[in-house]
């Protein structure tokens, strides 16, 4: 199935099982961004509704998006649901009322009711994401972008980011082409305000690094752009790591206080 064609069948499914209650489905991420590689990306969607889903609801709509899921790229489908009156105004953490990827599929499969009843509450993800959408996003059915989403505070937007790498110096070498074009990233954001792909910032860092730290940065963006797993010493990515966090630590503290 090609991504077109997943996309409008994920909106239809969202539509129907939702009905009135959804505000819009809205795309982000490297799809929306134009860096979308079928081996190394997943579809990122939000959905927005005007009120609480009822675990009815939810239930017909999560057994659709995983039908769909099956079919999906390697990485498959993540997205979560959000209330409107948390978009916007902005409130963080944010509230969701519904969240899915990969890494939760066997959870919903063992038992889907009480995966639904569960998967709710508060996620700082969403305000990197929703600063994406302002910036990026493509909304595939509802209200245009500016109407639903509010800005981000850049306290706010620098908080959820450095939620996303803190753990990276233990990560990284598990999965060093995330968690280095990630931290490339979220330093283009916390230094220069760009908010870009991780393909983008890991070219933006070429120009920003220093040489000692080139190095991983360009493996990951090889390994990024061809697919290819190319590979990095232990120690050079923790080097690495160790960089970036303390650069990114910098703006973080600056805002917090």
């Amino acid at each position: 199935m090609t991504m077109e064609n997943l996309l409008v069948r994920f909106t239809e499914a969202a539509k129907e099982s939702l009905g009135e209650n959804l505000t819009g489905v809205y795309l982000h991420g490297s799809a929306a961004m134009g860096c979308f590689h079928q081996e190394s990306s997943d579809l990122d969607l939000i959905l927005v509704t005007e009120g609480r889903i009822s675990n009815g609801a939810k239930l017909a709509f999560m057994e659709r998006a995983l039908a769909l899921n099956a079919e999906a790229p390697a990485k498959g489908l993540e997205f979560s649901a959000a209330l409107r009156e948390a978009c916007n105004p902005f409130v963080y953490p944010t509230p969701f009322e519904l969240h899915f990827s990969n890494a939760h599929l066997r959870a919903y499969q063992e038992d889907p009711v009480r995966y639904i009843e569960r998967m709710r509450g508060v996620d700082k993800d969403l305000a990197a994401h929703f600063t994406v959408i302002r910036a990026w996003g493509i909304a595939l059915c509802g209200e245009a972008i500016p109407q639903v989403f509010g800005p981000v505070p850049r306290r706010d937007y620098l908080d959820s980011i450095w939620h996303d790498v803190e753990d990276a110096c233990r990560e990284i070498v598990r999965d060093p082409v995330y968690y280095t074009l990630n931290l490339c990233r979220a330093l283009a954001q916390a230094e220069a305000g760009l908010v870009l792909s991780k393909r983008d910032g890991g070219r933006w860092a070429l120009g920003r690094l220093p040489e000692a730290h080139r190095s991983a940065a360009a493996a990951a963006l090889r390994g990024y752009e061809t697919g290819t797993a190319e590979k990095i010493p232990a120690t050079t990515l923790s080097h690495f790591a160790e960089y970036m966090l303390s650069e990114i630590r910098k703006y973080y503290k600056e805002e917090q206080i």
